[in-house]
């Protein structure tokens, strides 16, 4: 998404004002995803059915790490562009961060 949204968009994010969650699940293969959604419960059970996104169908999620609420779309489109930009090592620092573990 860029930057500066259309007067559209822009309304229709405005108009969304239930909370919005950022999630991290570790794949089979190891990898981290980062996904977003305002409910990140049914996106998750997606994602192990094999409807999710195409990464995590090539890559089945093992577990969920951690999830973070955001008051809007938004808010949480921007922290889950900001994770998807940090190495895995980062992003289990971010994980320890937002659920209080320390052993991951």
């Amino acid at each position: 998404m860029s930057k500066h949204l259309g007067g559209l968009e822009s309304r229709k994010l405005a108009a969304d004002n239930r909370p919005w969650f950022v999630y991290l699940l570790e794949c089979r293969n190891g990898q981290i995803y980062t996904g977003v959604s305002p409910d990140y419960e049914r996106r998750v059970a997606d994602h192990r059915a094999g409807k999710g996104a195409a990464f995590t169908r090539i890559n089945p999620p093992e577990r969920l790490l951690a999830v973070k609420e955001f008051a809007d779309k938004r808010e949480a489109m921007r922290a889950e562009a900001q994770v998807k930009r940090l190495r895995r090592q980062q992003k289990i620092a971010l994980v320890k961060d937002w659920t209080g573990l320390r052993d991951l």
